[in-house]
């Protein structure tokens, strides 16, 4: 990292005023999650936690990512039809030099598609953001939804909340 990279990071990591969270409603906050195309895809790999980038697409209220034959979520993960691997999903959209935006999580049951119609038409729709053949399709469905939003507060808050040492 060179010296303008590092005061770059430098300049992120200073303070901002206190920010307040609003939480979000289900329907919100996966519009939110279906506006971005990437996300962080949570699991567990040996009985430890493992955290995968991946592009997504919402399709109703189903999160769909598309995997190569070699991941390990393919190897893992049930076959359609039987109960899924719970999994989690986050996608997010937080301004570093603001601090304000959205975070959302999801956790659910995954499956792999298997219904070669469906494999085609997300094959269409979703473009892997990696040069590697992607032949599985794997669908999460949300039981639980958690959506926050970061939003500047009054400075009357700001103000509160000094004086209470927080």
């Amino acid at each position: 990292m060179n010296d303008e990279e590092a005061q770059q990071v430098d300049k992120l990591r200073e303070p901002a005023a206190p920010r307040g969270m609003q939480q979000l409603p289900r329907d919100e906050s996966l519009r939110l999650l279906g506006s971005v195309p990437l996300g962080r895809l949570v699991f567990t790999q040996n009985a430890l936690p493992a955290i995968r980038p991946v592009n997504h697409l919402l399709d109703g209220q189903d999160i769909v990512v598309r995997l190569n034959d070699g991941a390990t979520l393919t190897s893992i993960a049930p076959p359609a039809g039987e109960a899924g691997l719970v999994v989690a999903y986050e996608a997010d959209a937080i301004d570093p030099h603001t601090h304000l935006g959205w975070s959302v999580i999801v956790t659910g049951y995954a499956r792999l598609v298997a219904d070669p119609v469906e494999v085609a038409r997300y094959q269409v729709l979703l473009r892997p953001w990696v040069a590697q053949t992607m032949n599985g399709v794997l669908r999460i469905q949300p039981d639980l939804v958690t959506g926050f939003r970061l939003v500047a507060q009054p400075a009357v808050a700001v103000c509160a909340a000094v004086a209470e040492g927080r």
